[in-house]
């Protein structure tokens, strides 16, 4: 199904800058701001205000495509919190049939998201009991829990089993009451009850137990450190994750050229990269950790982290040599606010990588950012995490309006022909020269132009506002942070698009 046949009656509205803009249909919209979605404060919009539209938005499409969205944003755009909110929004308003039950039973896919998912379930449903945090849990709910349970062994559980937790795995288990399949689970779930679940070995419960001992004099405590990081290393027991976070502790440590090889190959392995499912822009988050660290290996890992993220790039289809490309990253103020409120990572970091991340696949691209003025820059596309922190570090050079328009203005005036032409942006563009340019108008002038070409709009924010009407011929609508976004890319380039994606979900 395509999301143009939806969007024939587009309202008119105002965006945050006061500019015309145009409403998007329910199911775009809540497509566009859950894989957005960091359930945080950004720049225009505060996380209830989010949280609650995504609730109001749940309300007006139907269940089966809440179910499906669910699923694709955790199984495709991998992601962990949002979907999880999705599922306790549509337990509020199916009462049918096991549409929950399988939907959740698709979604959590580790043992925590258990209790991630009855803490978002009391958040979001509280007891009206003094004597109890959660109210009356979803019968669906439960019931997919139930066969989440059965999913998981001892380590996984014991992994994920913390006291600091409002609903901790001995609550989830007494409120959820799975079904042993066999006397072997009966057995793990009498220990989660009893307390009494093997203490896993990870590299934080090893470096937790290393911290409490006591070492006659720094020296020692450092090569102990040291070699407990060597011997995680070889223990094959921290995953892919664990490994990017703790990269700069280990050059700290100073871990051996052997074992320090041992964690570049891991990085940079195209099935680890595949297999792991991470977001690009933690490759970014990890490169920026390590890249002014005084150790002789910070090369290595930096160049095993490129070798990792064009790895993940390598499902970009649909660009041969004769694909003329633009890419612009919006860089204005709205675009500085980070994703969330621990991380570091602006919205303006992940335009810049998907952007960099397309130009490594491209043969005839220009790039550049935009804000007040738009600035073209060229460099060599082999190094993706070097070329988006060079453009990270020119981001205040354009000034912090969105005056989008101009980057069309300026394929105009220069009179280039592209067939792509691709805006990473949180969408709330307006003309701060008081001159009331649109971008819209913009756009219908190159459309005259250069009649094939294509615009293909990467929204960031997910506010729910375009700055032309999708309906438009050429003009694509794609949300999210993830390298999944290019398989949507790819789906467009067949005539399908992301909620034609979504809707292919399996339940």
């Amino acid at each position: 199904m395509k999301y143009n046949s939806m969007l024939r009656e587009q309202n008119t509205e105002k965006n945050y800058e006061g500019a015309n803009a145009y409403a998007m249909t329910p199911e775009l919209e809540l497509y566009s701001a859950v894989v957005t979605a960091s359930l945080s404060d950004t720049f225009y919009e505060k996380q209830d205000e989010r949280t609650n539209r995504i609730a109001k938005l749940v309300k007006k499409v139907s269940p089966e495509f809440v179910a499906r969205l669910a699923v694709y944003t955790r199984t495709v755009m991998n992601l962990r919190s949002v979907p999880l909110l999705l599922l306790v929004e549509l337990a509020k308003v199916h009462n049918g049939d096991d549409l929950v039950a399988r939907a959740v039973e698709k979604t959590v896919l580790r043992a925590d998201e258990i209790m991630e998912l009855l803490m978002c379930y009391q958040w979001r449903n509280p007891s009206t009991d003094p004597r109890k945090k959660l109210g009356k849990l979803s019968r669906q709910i439960q019931n997919g829990l139930q066969r989440a349970f059965n999913r998981f062994d001892e380590y996984q559980f014991a992994k994920y089993d913390r006291d600091n937790l409002e609903v901790k795995l001995r609550d989830a288990l007494f409120l959820v009451h799975p079904k042993a399949k066999d006397e072997e689970q009966q057995a793990l779930f009498d220990k989660i009850a009893n307390g009494q679940l093997e203490t896993p070995y990870t590299w934080e419960t090893e470096l937790s137990a290393l911290g409490q001992q006591q070492f006659d004099s720094d020296e020692l405590k450092r090569e102990a450190f040291r070699q407990k990081w060597e011997e995680l290393v070889n223990s094959g027991k921290m995953g892919y994750m664990a490994l990017m976070r703790n990269l700069r502790n280990m050059l700290q440590a100073d871990i051996s050229l052997l074992e320090m090889q041992k964690v570049a190959n891991r990085l940079a392995d195209a099935q680890q990269v595949a297999k792991s499912k991470q977001l690009p822009f933690r490759y970014l988050s990890a490169y920026r950790e390590i890249e002014k660290v005084d150790s002789g290996h910070t090369a290595t890992l930096m160049n095993a982290l490129e070798a990792a993220v064009k790895a993940s790039a390598s499902n970009i289809e649909g660009f041969d040599e004769n694909t003329r490309v633009l890419l612009a990253s919006d860089v204005s103020g709205s675009m500085w606010s980070s994703i969330s409120l621990k991380s570091t990572v602006r919205h303006f970091d992940i335009g810049l990588l998907l952007s960099m991340l397309l130009r490594n696949r491209c043969k005839q691209v220009v790039a550049g950012i935009f804000g007040d003025t738009w600035r073209v820059v060229n460099m060599p596309n082999d190094n993706i995490l070097m070329a988006t922190r060079q453009l990270e570090r020119l981001a205040n050079t354009v000034g912090f309006s969105t005056n989008g328009y101009k980057v069309i203005d300026w394929l105009i005036s220069q009179k280039k022909e592209m067939d792509k032409v691709m805006m990473f942006t949180d969408m709330q563009m307006w003309d701060s020269t008081g001159r009331d340019k649109t971008f819209e108008n913009s756009w219908h002038r190159y459309k005259q132009m250069v009649p094939d070409a294509k615009l293909y709009l990467f929204d960031l924010a997910g506010y729910g506002q375009l700055p032309l009407r999708i309906v438009e011929p050429d003009v694509y609508l794609i949300a999210g942070w993830s390298d999944r976004v290019f398989d949507v890319l790819s789906a467009i380039d067949k005539s399908e698009d992301a909620l034609g994606e979504i809707n292919k979900i399996s339940l």
